[in-house]
């Protein structure tokens, strides 16, 4: 396989796993000595073993971090201040992608940034679905409610009103609170049943701030 036949099959896709190159009848050392030879040439960047991006400038559109993060690692969903930024929900820019799964706690340093994992326990993965992040490209997402809801769940104190206030959280309006409570209460959580009720409570100031002006 020649560079040029790489590309063809990746059909524009940036980010790529070994695995698609050894379906079939092919010899996986032959394979594994041309990814090795392309990434020692600079035309592709090992994100971790097994996956792959095409190093510019042969890629044709750049992944998105947060497609990114689902391959990095599997059953994984992004979540907390990087979602919560996504929606625009809090103000700051947020260069460190983090997801929850039900794996270890680890933390990823690649040529396309930074990514971290946090554990959550197997009875709270849920509250994500697959969404289209940037056009042609999905990634699985933590819904508004459930992204903040997984950082109060996973910092300590963060049900505080200093804490939430720190956030500096805004558009509250595009919260669903009554899903927040809902969702807060599935869990079985004081701490997040507290925080929902706290960032109502925060919506309906934000709220009449808008009125008043």
């Amino acid at each position: 396989m020649q560079f040029q036949d790489l590309l063809e099959l990746l059909s524009g896709e940036p980010l790529f796993e070994t695995g698609l190159l050894l379906a079939g009848k092919t010899d996986a050392d032959y394979v594994r000595v041309q990814l090795s030879r392309w990434t020692a040439q600079g035309r592709l960047l090992q994100l971790r073993r097994g996956l792959y991006v095409v190093a510019p400038p042969y890629r044709t559109r750049e992944p998105h971090p947060f497609a990114v993060a689902n391959l990095l690692q599997r059953a994984s969903y992004v979540s907390l201040h990087a979602a919560l930024a996504y929606y625009g929900l809090i103000p700051e820019y947020v260069a460190l992608t983090t997801s929850v799964s039900t794996g270890r706690t680890r933390h990823w340093d690649t040529p396309l940034g930074s990514y971290a994992y946090r554990h959550i326990q197997p009875a709270l993965f849920w509250g994500y679905r697959q969404t289209e992040v940037y056009p042609g490209q999905h990634a699985y997402l933590a819904t508004p409610e459930k992204a903040l809801l997984d950082l109060v769940y996973l910092t300590p104190e963060a049900d505080s009103p200093a804490y939430l206030r720190e956030l500096r959280l805004q558009n509250l309006d595009r919260l669903d609170l009554v899903a927040l409570a809902a969702r807060a209460q599935r869990a079985g959580s004081y701490k997040l049943a507290r925080a929902a009720a706290r960032v109502a409570l925060l919506a309906r100031e934000e709220a009449e701030e808008y009125r008043t002006l």
